[in-house]
């Protein structure tokens, strides 16, 4: 088991609707990430919409991202959930992700 986990920016007068979309995620979507080995997959956000992503995969990390990439309904959520984060360069979402160096664990 793989541990992940990312920040990301949402912007602040966006975080009501952000969080109403992710009520009700496309179930292709969710298809597509156990496909490509991620479950557990948790978001938390903070009031100011710094956005923290917790995942586990089965697959390195990277090589579960990677399968994402190819996934067309994973290019569609991106374009979907792009107006919501900050950016300055017009990316996609999971191609702003920070990826957090993991320094601590306690099983």
């Amino acid at each position: 088991m793989k541990r992940y986990s990312f920040v990301l920016k949402v912007k602040k007068e966006r975080i009501a609707e952000y969080k109403e979309t992710h009520r009700e995620v496309w179930p292709e979507m969710l298809e597509a990430l156990k496909r490509n080995g991620i479950h557990n997959h948790s978001l938390f956000l903070r009031e100011d919409g710094l956005l923290f992503g917790y995942m586990e995969t089965s697959v390195e990390p990277r090589a579960a991202m990677a399968g994402m990439h190819e996934e067309a309904i994973n290019v569609r959520w991106q374009q979907h959930m792009s107006p919501f984060f900050e950016s300055v360069s017009g990316e996609r979402p999971d191609d702003m992700l920070v990826e957090l160096e993991e320094v601590f664990h306690m099983a």
